[in-house]
């Protein structure tokens, strides 16, 4: 069975099969466009925008009301559930139709494969640490989110590349 499976390349699927996963990249990279499209909005894509979004608008002096307050936990622990839940779904399905790609191989398609789950788990970490204790790990925040992004990206492009090439 697991030979079976290895056996099966995007370039082989039939017509149909290639339009559908073709369809659903599109639509995956369109959603998780729009997803960096919102964090642009709230951060502006910048260390000083995300933390303002997460450690609450600097004030001059305590009468000052902030242009934004401290995210409480309730809402943290809610958006850690819902994006890891949601970028781990989004990484296995994307991973899924990306290990039957013939053009990229061996070790550096098990690091794509793999990578964005310690991404995910890098960039909600140093969002708490971030939030907590020191604003340092938006650093951490950003690079690792920017890299599983990329590689999503990179999934994707391969992918649609071999199901459409003629």
């Amino acid at each position: 069975m697991t030979s079976m499976i290895s056996n099966i390349k995007l370039k082989d699927l039939d017509k149909n099969t290639k339009h559908l996963l073709s369809i659903f990249l599109i639509t995956m990279g369109i959603g998780i466009f729009t997803g960096l499209y919102f964090v642009y909005l709230t951060t502006d894509m910048t260390p000083s925008g995300t933390m303002e979004q997460y450690r609450g608008s600097v004030t001059m002096n305590e009468d000052e009301i902030p242009d934004k307050f401290e995210k409480p936990i309730e809402s943290m622990v809610m958006t850690t559930h819902d994006h890891v839940n949601m970028f781990a779904i989004i990484s296995f399905l994307l991973g899924f139709v990306f290990y039957f790609n013939s053009m990229v191989n061996n070790k550096l398609k098990f690091f794509l494969l793999i990578e964005p789950y310690f991404s995910i788990l890098i960039t909600f970490s140093s969002m708490w640490l971030m939030r907590f204790y020191h604003p340092f790990f938006v650093y951490i925040m950003m690079i690792s989110a920017s890299l599983m992004y990329s590689i999503w990206y990179i999934m994707i492009f391969t992918s649609l590349y071999e199901l459409n090439k003629k």
